[in-house]
């Protein structure tokens, strides 16, 4: 992971998920850049880092894409739940991934 502030992470998305930088850069002018709102620039932080977090491991993506996706199709609130339970702690656990990791 690159030092945590938007600038590196914005360098380190370019260079390794280059697919992930259009919506990157969508959502930063939508949250900060345009409403100049610098009070938004944490949760931007957090929820980028995730993704990119995510996105470096391919497997681990698909995974808590299918886990959501599925989630979204079933009937079975309880099921639902559960698979968005684990999708959120793989969410909580990249999250926590710091520089260098």
């Amino acid at each position: 992971m690159p030092e945590r502030n938007i600038p590196a992470l914005r360098a380190a998305i370019a260079a390794h998920a280059p697919d992930l930088l259009a919506d990157f850069e969508a959502n930063w002018r939508a949250k900060i850049a345009d409403t100049y709102d610098i009070g938004a620039a944490p949760a931007f932080l957090a929820r980028w880092w995730g993704e990119y977090a995510l996105a470096r491991d391919p497997e681990l993506d698909r995974h808590v894409r299918d886990l959501e996706e599925r989630a979204a199709q079933t009937a079975d609130p309880d099921k639902a739940k559960a698979l968005l339970e684990e999708a959120a702690q793989i969410h909580g656990r990249v999250s926590l991934l710091g520089p260098g990791e």
